[in-house]
């Protein structure tokens, strides 16, 4: 399928390794690693990533589901459910809220050995509550591609709170490229360490208050009135309308969210199942030459999940004055029992890792940058205030 971008006899990878850059995505599009099944759109490409789009069926399913080593995904769909069932979105379609839909997408790759990928959903994706993974042929676990992985990418996709309408070509979650050398084959951390997250600290702020480490960046939730007025945080509404994901700015939200607002004493009862968006106390700056990931602080704070959609591209937060000058929103889910979050209290932690190089185009200097200096903030399908 051809792509916009011209072939050159000068394409190089050069001889860095790590997260790759749009330009090194370009240049995989121009090598045909990446397959897309229809031109890859201007807006696909991030700095660090690449957006993916659904492709024209989807399949409900009764359960989330791996092929495992020995089967492809279509394997398991056509054991699970028949092909005239499938859900047309050639002109679109309503998930609904609670179910799992199993949908291709319009990208496949062929990998060589010395690249893998990873994914995640989109920032808006998770600010909806919208849980969605990547799942490749033959492969044991979500959202990890494997070296020289060649074949079909396939979407598993559950509202939570909204049914959501999508169509063909709707983007929900996005993929990174991680070049290795052959030592790192077998590698599964590739985070930076705390003593260099200082040194990285000192020549750009990471954070605007105090540097707390703990294999990363410890990040902390802000529930008080002197971070961001009375109004702390949203709850998502459990009767709401259908939600159109390709409509920007198009909803009200007093329609699909509760104002949660600021106590005196500084505390949030995160109530067993309900969905919240909420921010953190920090303002970040993720350098140019590095890119971050929101993980749990501790597998044993099992009370709650934060944050679905954890990708931070180089450049988020650049503030005027290149301070660091935007939050970290957190979508939150509390599990089994009611929890009391305290403001200051820690949430997650932020991992970082290098670059193969730069973008040359940061987070907040293209055009689609929705979330650079944010406070608390909705997805961009809402009108704030």
């Amino acid at each position: 399928m051809q792509t916009p971008f011209p072939k050159s006899d000068q394409d190089d990878f050069g001889p860095h390794f790590g997260l790759l850059s749009r330009q090194k995505i370009e240049l995989m599009l121009r090598r045909s690693m990446i397959l897309p099944q229809e031109d890859v759109e201007e807006s696909q490409l991030q700095p660090a990533s690449l957006d993916l789009r659904l492709g024209s069926r989807a399949y409900r399913v009764r359960a989330s589901f791996l092929p495992g080593k020995e089967r492809t995904v279509m394997d398991q769909l056509r054991a699970l459910v028949r092909d005239e069932d499938a859900i047309s979105l050639e002109h679109g379609a309503v998930l609904e809220r609670g179910c799992v839909y199993v949908i291709p997408l319009l990208e496949h790759l062929k990998l060589p050995d010395s690249i893998s990928a990873l994914a995640n959903p989109k920032s808006s994706t998770g600010r909806l509550d919208i849980f969605t993974r990547l799942i490749t042929d033959r492969s044991e676990v979500f959202d990890r591609v494997a070296r020289a992985y060649e074949g079909p990418l396939y979407a598993e996709v559950s509202p939570r709170s909204f049914s959501v309408r999508v169509r063909k070509g709707s983007k929900l979650n996005q993929i990174r490229f991680r070049r290795l050398n052959s030592q790192q084959f077998e590698i599964t951390d590739f985070s930076i360490g705390d003593r260099e997250l200082r040194e990285h600290h000192k020549d750009a702020a990471l954070v605007d208050g105090d540097l707390n480490l703990r294999e990363g960046l410890i990040v902390r939730v802000a529930l008080s009135a002197r971070a961001h007025g009375d109004v702390i945080g949203y709850r998502a509404q459990k009767h709401a309308d259908i939600l159109d994901v390709d409509r920007v700015g198009a909803y009200k939200l007093d329609d699909y969210w509760d104002k949660v607002f600021a106590r005196g004493d500084n505390r949030l009862i995160l109530d067993p199942g309900e969905f919240y968006i909420l921010a953190s106390h920090e303002r970040l700056h993720i350098p140019r030459d590095l890119a971050a990931e929101m993980v749990p602080i501790d597998p044993a704070m099992g009370e709650f999940r934060v944050h679905y959609a954890g990708f931070f591209d180089p450049g988020f937060g650049a503030a005027p004055d290149k301070r660091p000058g935007a939050r970290a929103v957190l979508e939150v889910r509390s599990h089994e029992v009611p929890f009391i979050l305290e403001d200051g209290q820690i949430i997650g932690r932020l991992v970082y890792e290098k670059m193969a190089e730069p973008p040359q185009i940061l987070y907040g200097e293209g055009d689609v940058s929705n979330y650079q200096g944010q406070g608390l903030k909705l997805s961009k399908h809402f009108v704030m205030g």
